[in-house]
């Protein structure tokens, strides 16, 4: 069953947060790479409500000739959501149309932990009673 809301293709979660992305950009940002980290401060953990970037698993961004390359890690090596991430990653990406193709790198060196995550993501942890 597909649910309402999201794109035909995608049938499997409702994760990231996509009740609330924000349409697509009218034309080419003047900063790229500011557009993407704003698009990105949209996705959300599936698990949790705070954004990929204030969890610390965004690594870099590149843009170039319409490619957003993303360096992303994960809280694990097994997390059960890295499938659901990458999709929501690249589906909230590819809804700007000045964006032609999307290409994660995945980075596991150094290796996450608590210490990325951004004071803004603390306080959103904290209000929703996670202790980081």
């Amino acid at each position: 069953m597909i649910e309402l809301g999201l794109p035909e293709r995608v049938s499997v979660h409702m994760s990231g947060g996509r009740d609330r992305w924000s349409p697509p950009l009218p034309e080419v940002p003047g900063d790229p790479v500011a557009a993407v980290w704003a698009a990105l401060g949209e996705v959300l953990d599936p698990e949790i409500p705070i954004s990929l970037p204030e969890l610390g698993l965004i690594r870099g961004i590149e843009v170039d000739g319409g490619v957003a390359r993303i360096r992303i890690t994960y809280t694990a090596t097994a997390c059960p959501c890295i499938e659901f991430i990458r999709q929501d990653v690249t589906d909230r990406l590819e809804r700007e149309t000045w964006i032609r193709a999307v290409e994660l790198a995945e980075v596991w060196d150094p290796p996450w932990t608590s210490e990325r995550i951004t004071p803004n993501g603390r306080e959103k942890l904290k209000r929703l009673g996670v202790g980081v």
